[in-house]
């Protein structure tokens, strides 16, 4: 059972400093690879997490001749392939340059964009993003300056349902019903209303100005920034667009607190054929999983480790969505994995305490009213945002708390107990307040 405590506030997901960062950059690409226990991990941005059926089967082909033979979801929509040899980067550079995935190798690390999954399929959103999504990653990749960008500077894509505004981008473009678009800097409640047709480009000014804001902060982020600098930063953005020609108005709109993935299942049918939402138990996909998926239709991979496919011929979706879930695949909401992930753990990370990632899967239970993700350190690598319970291991054990957006409510440390972690895990997750 949970322990009935205070709220405090959730402990940084990461030993760096807020403020300076004493080293360089090392978050791994495409193109810098990275050591891990288990061997080199590449990280391959996919803007919007949109893949084409012939993009997906070079990923699949590059995780079988040089990976481990599986494709590891991201909380940004993009791939990690593991596993790999040390001297394999020309190899993957060059298969994945032959499938237009490397549009520009100066930038690959910074097409970090996030986007609306179902934007343009189910007509809940106020426009289809899609037209943004192109232009901001042309953009992106023919700005010098942007190549200065961390690797962990995140864009948002939102067209209006606010699933994607939740996810704690640097700077969120979100569709307005008026027809604009609003430009969210950081985690402010202020944005800044432009026309339709400047977002993009209002986006990567915006980009520029955070980029001048941190020089000699060791800022990588907009909420690594000092906050006297913070605070400036929006005024510094409307000069840069004012001077761009890009007319601006100040605005409000609170900032959505809640990431909601969409639900696993068949999307209503649209231009383009019928769509299915599938939920990726701990976003890791074996080959076979990944073939399914991907020949298919095109994919839209979600920052929730899930992937939409679209394109799917009408006589087709039925037995589409029975084979992805006799594949193990998650295809509607009684799953037992539905709202379960957890980080890389051991034996993938040096860092990590335990293999969380099997300790998940033992404690799998009924779906619960909250997700939960298991964290094999305090880093808590690629946690959701929002409302979720927080499992992480620690030298006495895991630590079980409820999270909800910035404060946790702990409680007491379970003690290599798989059977009680289990029971306060599911406890946690089926609380209601």
């Amino acid at each position: 059972m949970l322990a009935a405590m205070s709220a405090s506030p959730l402990p940084p997901p990461s030993p760096d400093g807020a403020h300076a960062r004493s080293s360089g950059d090392a978050c791994p690409g495409a193109l810098r690879l990275h050591r891990a226990d288990d061997g080199a991990l590449a990280r391959i941005r996919i803007p919007g997490g949109v893949l084409t059926p012939h993009q997906a089967e070079a990923l699949g082909r590059a995780a079988g001749r040089l990976g481990d033979r599986e494709l590891h979801l991201t909380s940004r929509g993009n791939v990690q392939l593991r596993g790999l040899p040390p001297d394999c980067g020309a190899e993957l550079a060059a298969l994945l340059d032959a499938a237009g995935l490397l549009t520009s190798g100066r930038h690959e690390r910074v097409r970090n964009v996030v986007a609306s999954p179902l934007s343009g399929l189910d007509g809940l959103g106020t426009a289809d993003i899609r037209p943004w999504l192109t232009t901001l990653d042309r953009l992106l990749c023919g700005s010098d300056n942007a190549t200065a960008l961390s690797g962990r500077f995140l864009f948002a894509l939102d067209d209006g349902r606010g699933d994607v505004d939740a996810l704690g981008a640097d700077l969120t473009l979100l569709s307005h019903a008026d027809g604009s678009g609003l430009l969210r800097v950081g985690d402010s409640d202020a944005v800044l209303r432009v026309s339709a047709s400047d977002g993009p480009r209002a986006a990567l000014i915006a980009a520029e100005a955070f980029l001048e804001s941190a020089r000699d902060t060791g800022a990588w982020r907009v909420r690594d920034l000092p906050d006297e600098t913070a605070a400036a930063l929006p005024a510094a953005v409307v000069r840069r667009l004012s001077r761009a020609g890009v007319a601006v108005t100040p605005g409000h709109r609170p900032r959505a607190l809640e990431a909601v993935a969409p639900g696993p299942g068949p999307l209503p049918g649209g231009r383009h054929g019928a769509a299915l939402s599938v939920g990726v138990p701990l976003g890791r996909l074996d080959l076979d999983q990944w073939r399914l998926l991907s020949g298919a239709g095109e994919l839209r991979l979600t920052p929730w480790r899930g992937a939409v496919v679209t394109g799917i011929g009408s006589d087709r979706a039925d037995s589409l969505l029975d084979e992805l879930s006799g594949a193990g695949l998650i295809t509607g909401p009684g799953s037992p994995w539905a709202g379960v992930g957890a980080c890389i753990g051991q034996p993938g990370c040096a860092k990590s305490l335990a293999d969380v990632r099997a300790e998940a899967g033992a404690a799998v239970g009924p779906p619960g009213r909250l997700p939960v993700y298991w964290s094999g350190c305090e880093r808590r690598c690629g946690h959701p945002h929002g409302e979720w319970i927080d499992v992480v291991a620690t030298p006495d054990g895991h630590r079980v708390s409820h999270v909800r957006g910035d404060t946790a409510t702990a409680a007491a440390t379970v003690r290599n107990d798989p059977v009680a972690l289990a029971a306060t895990v599911a406890s946690a997750r089926g609380a209601r307040t």
